[in-house]
């Protein structure tokens, strides 16, 4: 394999030069078999708390927040909220990415891990609109970003972490395992719904006033457990041999802003790399939120059913996560990401036709596409992101690509397609997600190839 130091990466204009040998693990007790692990868990953690979020956003929270507004309105607002995290996504990666830069990877996760794991059980906590009135909503909102403050800091920290350890040639596969993280997170999270619902009756009023919590408050037990797994691994020795080279090098300026130096030196490919993983975000928040809504209240399913689909698909994807990640060690990660954008473009067109037969087994198939052409694109990006940036800055450049796709992909389609499909059908859904499909491709298009660059 040639390895390319980063200095000359094509596209950057003048880049600081990359540090020798640091993709090394020599000389720390960490393997990197733990570091996957550890971060497999921690990304777990922090996108069930996530997930249930978005799957209480369509089965309970318009009736417990939002009750004067009606149905359809009420399940506006109820996925505005779901929106906020993704305008909070890209302020966590700047400032989250800044102390991940500047003082370390391991400590800026387990700072994220500890405000999702509070944001989350306070929501919990959370009284009803019926209670403390307007105060309710209001509260939630605060606390939904408080949640996308801590996964914009949370995901390019995971991914870094298996990254800078993995041996050349690897990052593809040692980078899918935070990127499995939401798979398991989404089999957790519609799994508690479903057997919270189970026991206390499809319909029946205990779940809407206190057994939807029961998810929320279950998660803290789960940051211990992330926690301590976080705690018992070290920094990465990509990141200490940086600090070390620039604490010998006396005419090294200090580094102040990370953010500064990511945008000065990198900001084409944040803006490329955000365009192509928007259509990843909207295929996302289709799957795991909107189709939970849509087949619930416009097709009429059972909560049960649509759950239980919902578990199934993210077996799926997660298959589709660990074969796009390892496929991309071969053939690079632009190749598998761009097929992604065109099977996304197809069924973009197709997949509201198909659910509206109206069919069980058309939901499942819809579920079931819907997923695994995002877990194709979600599979290499773990790797792709930190191999397109310095070592001084990835977390931080890393970050922001990141989840400046999430408010393109993510924080918009939220807003837009509930109202989309009142007024046209879920045919309009499809059409926006299809634009987007073409956005991401030409924009994936345009990155350079990473598969083979040093860290």
């Amino acid at each position: 394999m040639s390895t390319v130091s980063q200095s000359s990466a094509p596209g950057t204009g003048t880049r600081p030069p990359a540090v020798p040998g640091a993709a090394k693990s020599s000389g720390t007790g960490t393997s990197v078999r733990r570091v996957a692990v550890a971060s497999c868990i921690g990304t777990t953690i922090e996108f069930y708390d996530f997930f249930i979020y978005g799957t209480a956003a369509a089965l309970v929270f318009p009736t417990v927040f939002f009750p004067a507004l009606g149905s359809t309105a009420g399940t506006v607002a109820s996925f505005a909220t779901f929106a906020v995290a993704f305008f909070a996504r890209p302020v966590g990666a700047m400032l989250f990415g800044h102390y991940g830069d500047r003082i370390g990877r391991k400590k800026t996760l387990v700072s994220t891990l500890l405000l999702m794991g509070i944001s989350t059980l306070l929501i919990g906590l959370l009284p009803s609109a019926e209670t403390i009135g307007v105060a309710a909503p209001l509260i939630l909102v605060l606390l939904r970003f408080a949640q996308g403050f801590a996964v914009g800091g949370e995901w390019a920290g995971a991914t870094l972490l298996t990254a800078e350890y993995a041996p050349p040639g690897k990052r593809g596969l040692y980078a899918m395992f935070p990127q499995l993280g939401p798979a398991i997170a989404f089999i957790l999270s519609s799994g508690t719904f479903l057997v919270t619902g189970a026991v206390l009756g499809d319909t029946n009023d205990a779940f809407l006033n206190w057994g939807w919590r029961v998810p929320f408050l279950f998660s803290i037990v789960l940051v211990g457990i992330g926690l301590y797994m976080r705690l018992a691994i070290e920094e990465t020795p990509v990141f200490r041999a940086n600090q070390a080279e620039r604490a010998n090098q006396a005419d090294q300026p200090a580094q102040k802003l990370p953010f500064a130096d990511a945008w000065r030196y990198q900001s084409k490919e944040i803006l490329l790399s955000a365009g192509a993983l928007a259509t990843l975000f909207a295929f996302f928040y289709l799957g795991t939120a909107f189709l939970t809504s849509y087949g619930t209240k416009t097709l009429g399913f059972s909560r049960p059913f649509v759950l239980s689909v919902g578990i199934a698909s993210a077996v799926v994807f997660g298959a589709a996560i660990v074969v796009s990640a390892l496929y991309s060690d071969r053939i690079g990660r632009r190749k598998v990401i761009m097929g992604s954008c065109v099977a996304a473009l197809v069924w973009a067109l197709a997949l509201f036709p198909i659910l509206d037969t109206g069919t069980p087994a058309a939901f499942v198939i819809g579920m079931f596409g819907t997923l695994a052409i995002f877990g194709v694109a979600y599979g290499p990006c773990g790797a792709l992101l930190p191999e397109m940036f310095a070592t001084r800055y990835r977390y931080t450049g890393a970050g922001l690509g990141y989840n400046l796709a999430g408010v393109l992909g993510g924080a918009i389609p939220p807003l837009i397609a509930a109202p989309l499909a009142a007024s046209f059908g879920g045919i309009a859904i499809g059409v926006m997600l299809a634009a987007l499909a073409v956005l991401s491709f030409f924009c994936t298009r345009a990155l350079v190839e990473t598969k083979d660059l040093a860290l």
